[in-house]
């Protein structure tokens, strides 16, 4: 990945990178252990981002216990100098010197309606996720944030990876000048959906986002009438 600079620190963006990675990387033991814990989930975007958050990421023995002490988490946190709404906000140790030193992480719901169309959840994906970073909607200190998906029904999540960057070059879609279209990372063991891709900002600065694809199909509580 293209190495980029962040104002008012000495080391540079592969140092955030890093730190970034090591954050998903625990995001996804947690995910590992709601599906160990046959967590029950609601088909709701919201409630799934509360569970991984209030229960896991905010959970004092699960943070102790996987190395995240070093790290806050929020939800729904508005920006100080964007129009932004985080859904998660992860304060760092350089947060407490420079506040708007912290990454944000969007989470979106993916199921299989419309999957190439203008008007399903990965064109929402786009719409109302990446392009948040690209229109600056979304602050990107650390020129690095990164997106979970929250996939509520079976799929093929590489295959709809595919999708989503076919929709990314859709001149319906809000233009999120892709640089480098989403594809595989490999910087987490034994989790096969994690990828990163790179867009400039509408200042034409670079930056680049983590995509993880967490797999609640099995875990979204049905509605039953009557």
């Amino acid at each position: 990945m293209e190495e980029l600079k962040a104002t008012g620190y000495n080391y540079n963006a592969i140092t955030y990178t890093s730190e970034l990675e090591q954050i998903l990387g625990k995001i996804s033991i947690c995910y590992a252990m709601m599906i160990e814990n046959n967590v029950e989930l609601p088909n709701d975007e919201n409630e799934i981002r509360n569970v991984l958050l209030l229960k896991y990421l905010k959970n004092n023995d699960v943070r102790n216990n996987i190395g995240l002490l070093d790290y806050l988490f929020d939800r729904e946190v508005p920006e100080d100098v964007t129009k932004g709404r985080t859904d998660i906000k992860i304060q760092t140790k350089n947060t407490f010197t420079t506040t708007e030193a912290y990454y944000i992480i969007e989470c979106k719901k993916l199921d299989n309606t419309n999957l190439t169309g203008t008007s399903g959840l990965n064109a929402e994906y786009i719409n109302n996720g990446i392009y948040r970073f690209v229109s600056k909607y979304y602050s990107a200190y650390y020129r690095v944030n990164a997106m979970i998906g929250f996939v509520v029904e079976k799929m093929d999540i590489h295959t709809n990876i595919t999708n989503i960057n076919a929709l990314l070059r859709n001149s319906k879609i809000n233009n999120c000048n892709t640089t480098q279209e989403i594809q595989r990372a490999t910087f987490i063991n034994n989790f096969d959906y994690h990828y990163f891709s790179e867009h400039n900002d509408i200042d034409n600065e670079s930056f680049a986002l983590y995509h993880l694809m967490l797999d609640f199909s099995e875990n979204i509580t049905k509605n039953v009438n009557g």
